[in-house]
């Protein structure tokens, strides 16, 4: 959704021009938190809360690098919390030809 979160009761609300996890706002089952941040003037974006699996305590998120149409990276970035920002560790994978 893009002016509020209608009828989820958790969801997460990002900025549509946002970077690294600023300006975040987390509503859940008896929680709320939130990013710090300078964005959001822009307006926001509202999605279901989905929480990332855990393995050994870390949430990692995969982001794949396409050119034209071959595949060329994947990027993993690992955090303990529920958003995933400047402070994850990452990891990139090149994919050779």
């Amino acid at each position: 959704y893009l002016d509020d979160p209608h009828e989820l009761t958790e969801y997460v609300r990002k900025p549509k021009l946002g970077r690294e996890g600023a300006n975040v706002t987390i509503v859940g089952a008896g929680f709320e938190t939130q990013t710090g941040g300078v964005y959001g003037d822009e307006g926001y974006v509202y999605q279901l809360l989905d929480p990332l699996p855990q393995f050994d305590d870390m949430r990692p998120a995969l982001g794949a690098w396409i050119v034209g149409d071959e595949s060329a990276g994947l990027g993993i970035r690992e955090t303990s919390g529920l958003v995933t920002d400047n402070g994850a560790a990452f990891v990139p994978h090149r994919i050779p030809q």
